[in-house]
């Protein structure tokens, strides 16, 4: 397969995309609660459509955040974003808050007593990938559409650009040569719009991001372009479309190029192996990756409810590997203790770091000061390169 020539198109969208506003909201709701309280248990869902959110799912945290705090957070969420608009308002819209105490027997099976370590918070598995198509040890194709709806989020967020609206999305095909991305061949984004707006001024607006976040040479003039195809897109968000949590997995993680487990991450809290397993699946396979062991890593983990151990780790290098691959899956054992609570010490997870990555991938980005993608650290490379040498 890494020999083979063909197209790989991935998509992402923006900040504003309806799923994505409920995704942002379910995170900045669970950051609220780890900032007043580490250990608290966040499950929260929400919905959106013409001028209502609704908010639902499980808590186990401090009294302190109340149902009005909570309606604060979603409105904040989305005035940042930038929905001011007659079928959306961050000001006027409805806020309903139906989060409730989460269930008594999913705590059992989740907290440590005795000794009894603390349980994965559900059954599942997860991947994690890295590659090196990119310097971020991504698919190339969701990175670019992610750095294209960034940018552009940036510059209307920062006044550069004038009449864009918050509902975007993006999708890049590439054609790949030998197993390794060459060019583009279409690249398609649909952004809101004001009403003024023609789509040819759309197309000039759009058209550089384009540009700038696409490597050089990989534009040509076989290139086709599709800048908003419908012709107009006045009315989007929530107004144009409802949303909801969890919907766009794929979007959040490889863009297709690798398997997910098909669990969400947003609004859920770390012990909830759904999100904390598959960012230590992708802080693993991108290590492999970084210590030169492969040129592409796919991990799977696997975890039963209230059961503290992984079930079982799989390692592929795709046919790329300078190692035994069950010698690698024992020495990823060694090197990190894969139970919920291992995860979360290791990386750090229980901080409000959650909001930052709920839009434009959770993977593929730059470690921060204060924790916040701490799964995209190469530290474990040289470890492994040592284990394995």
């Amino acid at each position: 397969m890494a020999t083979r020539s063909y197209l790989f198109a991935s998509e992402s969208v923006s900040e504003g995309h309806p799923d994505k506003v409920c995704d942002l909201i379910s995170d900045a709701v669970l950051d609220t609660f780890l900032a007043a309280e580490p250990q608290a248990r966040v499950a929260c869902e929400t919905l959106v459509t013409t001028q209502k959110i609704v908010l639902a799912g499980e808590v186990r945290g401090p009294s302190s955040i109340t149902p009005e705090i909570i309606e604060q957070v979603a409105r904040d969420t989305v005035r940042e974003i930038g929905y001011e608009q007659d079928g959306f308002h961050w000001k006027t819209a409805d806020v309903e808050v139906l989060l409730h105490s989460q269930s008594a027997d999913i705590a059992i099976g989740v907290d440590s007593r005795d000794n009894k370590d603390e349980g994965a918070g559900d059954q599942g598995i997860m991947f994690g990938y890295a590659c090196r198509e990119t310097d971020v040890l991504m698919p190339a194709p969701i990175t670019y559409s992610h750095r294209i709806l960034k940018a552009m989020a940036e510059a209307r967020h920062s006044g550069a650009v004038k009449g864009l609206g918050p509902d975007a999305k993006s999708q890049v095909s590439l054609f790949y040569e030998n197993g390794k991305p060459a060019r583009a061949t279409s690249v398609v984004v649909s952004t809101q719009h004001d009403e003024a707006l023609s789509t040819d001024e759309v197309t000039q607006i759009v058209r550089p991001f384009i540009k700038d976040a696409l490597p050089d040479g990989w534009l040509t003039d076989e290139t086709a372009f599709y800048i908003n195809p419908t012709g107009r897109f006045v009315i989007g968000g929530p107004d144009g479309d409802a949303g909801l949590t969890g919907r766009k997995i794929i979007v959040d993680t490889y863009g297709g190029a690798a398997p997910h487990g098909g669990g969400a991450f947003s609004g859920k809290d770390p012990t909830k192996v759904d999100r904390s397993a598959a960012y230590a699946a992708r802080y693993l396979a991108k290590n492999v990756v970084a210590a030169g062991l492969g040129d592409r890593c796919t991990i799977q983990l696997s975890y039963a409810i209230g059961v503290s151990k992984p079930l079982s780790i799989y390692v592929d290098l795709h046919g790329t590997g300078h190692v035994d691959e069950t010698r690698l899956s024992d020495v990823l054992f060694e090197v990190i203790d894969l139970s919920p609570r291992g995860i979360r010490e290791h990386l750090g997870l229980n901080r409000p770091i959650y909001k930052r990555t709920a839009a434009y991938g959770h993977f593929g980005r730059e470690p921060e000061a204060d924790g916040g993608f701490s799964w995209e650290r190469t530290d474990l490379a040289d470890t492994l390169k040592s284990a394995l040498s």
